[in-house]
C-alpha cells in the first residue's frame, strides 16, 4: 500500500513557537506507531521564528531535540540572513510539492487564525483542521462571541474595544474605563482579541489595574475584549468531526493561581486535569450539546476544544471560548479527553487525517459541480 505523505507543519512566528514543537513531536510519534507507520510517511516542515520555511534535515533535528532553531545573534549574521529572507520570502521548499495531506500544528497568530489555512487552501491539498472562516472566527474573541450570541449560547457580560479607543486623548480614556467599571464591575478580565494561550491577559480589580491592563492589551492587538469575572468551575470538552461532529467526555481544570494564565497553563504541576469532571450526567450532556453548537456556529472542522464556566451555586453554564487548534501534546487536554473517551492518541491522529481527506474530497466535488 502506498503511504500518504503527511506534511507536518510546525514552529511559526507566534509566542507559542515552543508549544508548537511539543505538539508536533507528539503527533510525529503517533504517526510512527505500529498502527500508523504503514499508512503514513512524515515530511516535516519547520517555520523559523523569522518566518522562513525549512524542510529536510533541520525540521527533523528540531523534532528530535524539541529545541527551537536559534537565529543568528551577531549583526553580520543577521544582515546575511535578512537578505536571504527577503529573497526567499515567497519561496517554499521544493518538498512542499510532495505533500499529500497537511497537518498544521501552528498555535496562535499566523497559525490558527485562518492565514496558513488560506495558503493551504490555495495549494489545493487537504489539511487537518478548520478552514479559513472557522479558524479566523475561532481565533478572534470578538467575532467568536458574536457567533456564539447568534447561536443563542449563554456568555458572561463583555465589552469589545479597539486600540484607538484605549490610546485616545486623556479626556476620552477615563470615560471608557468608567463605562467598563459600571457595566462589568470588578474583577474583570482584559484580553487581546487575537492571541492564544492567555498571552496578554490580565485580571483587574481596580481602576488603576484596568487602565494598565488595557494599555498592555492594546500593545498586543488592535482589538481588545473585557469580560466580567465569574466565580465558576472551568470545564472543557473536545469535539471531533466535520459536518456531523462528536463530543468527548467533559474534563475540568483546577489550579491554585489567580487565573489560568500562560505560566499556569504550561508549567508542570501548576494545574490539574480531572477527567472525567466530577459533575452530574445532566451537566455533562448540556456541556456536550453546547460544545457541538459552538463548533457548528463558527464553522469549525476536524477538531476543537470548547471551554466553559460552570457556576455550581446557580447551575448556570457559560461558554468561554473555542480553540480550533488546541495543544496536542500527550498531556494536553484535547487528546486526553479523547483517550478517556476510548480514542487513543495514534487513532486520534489517524482520524484527523482521514477527516481532512474527507472534507477536501467533498469540497473538490462541490467545486467541480459549480
Amino acid at each position: 500500500m502506498t503511504k500518504l505523505r503527511v506534511g507536518l507543519l510546525f514552529g511559526g512566528r507566534s509566542g507559542e513557537h515552543e508549544v508548537s514543537i511539543s505538539s508536533a513531536r507528539a503527533i510525529a510519534r503517533a504517526l510512527t506507531t505500529e498502527q500508523n507507520t504503514g499508512k503514513y510517511e512524515i515530511l516535516p516542515f519547520y517555520i523559523q521564528k523569522d518566518g522562513r520555511w525549512l524542510a529536510g534535515d533541520v525540521p527533523q533535528q528540531v523534532l528530535e531535540s524539541g529545541t527551537p532553531l536559534q537565529l543568528p545573534t551577531t549583526s553580520n549574521e543577521q544582515l546575511s540572513v535578512a537578505k536571504t529572507q527577503i529573497l526567499s520570502r515567497w519561496q517554499s521548499p521544493s518538498q512542499v510539492a510532495e505533500v499529500d495531506v497537511w497537518f498544521p500544528v501552528l498555535h496562535g497568530p499566523n497559525g490558527e487564525d485562518g492565514t496558513i489555512q488560506g495558503l493551504l487552501t490555495l495549494m489545493q491539498v487537504p489539511f487537518v483542521g478548520s478552514g479559513v472562516l472557522g479558524s479566523a472566527v475561532g481565533m478572534d474573541k470578538i467575532a467568536m462571541k458574536t457567533a456564539f450570541a447568534q447561536a443563542g449560547l449563554p456568555q458572561v457580560k463583555y465589552k469589545a474595544l479597539n486600540r484607538a479607543q484605549v490610546w485616545s486623548n486623556p479626556c476620552v480614556f477615563p470615560k471608557l474605563c468608567d463605562e467598563i467599571e459600571a457595566t462589568l464591575g470588578y474583577p474583570c478580565f482584559v484580553k487581546p482579541a487575537n492571541l492564544g494561550s492567555s498571552v496578554g491577559i490580565a485580571k483587574v480589580r481596580s481602576p488603576q489595574e484596568l487602565e494598565a491592563a488595557l494599555d498592555n492589551a492594546a500593545s498586543y492587538d488592535r482589538r481588545i475584549i473585557v469580560e466580567a469575572g465569574v466565580v465558576a468551575r472551568e470545564l472543557e470538552c473536545a469535539v471531533l468531526g466535520n459536518d456531523s461532529p462528536k463530543a468527548s467526555i467533559v474534563g475540568e481544570i483546577t489550579y491554585a493561581s489567580d487565573f489560568y494564565d500562560y505560566e499556569t497553563k504550561y508549567t508542570e504541576r501548576k494545574a490539574d486535569l480531572l477527567i472525567p469532571a466530577p459533575i452530574s450526567p445532566a451537566v455533562t450532556r448540556q456541556i456536550q450539546e453546547m460544545a457541538l453548537q459552538a463548533f457548528i456556529a463558527v464553522d469549525a472542522a476536524g477538531l476543537a476544544r470548547v471551554d466553559f464556566f460552570y457556576v455550581e451555586a446557580t447551575g448556570e453554564i457559560f461558554i468561554n471560548e473555542i480553540n480550533t487548534l488546541p495543544g496536542f501534546t500527550a498531556t494536553s487536554m484535547y487528546p486526553l479527553l479523547w483517550a478517556h473517551s476510548g480514542v487513543s492518541f495514534p487513532e486520534l491522529v489517524d482520524r484527523l487525517i482521514q477527516l481532512a481527506l474527507e472534507r477536501h474530497s467533498a469540497f473538490s466535488t462541490t467545486q467541480k459541480e459549480n
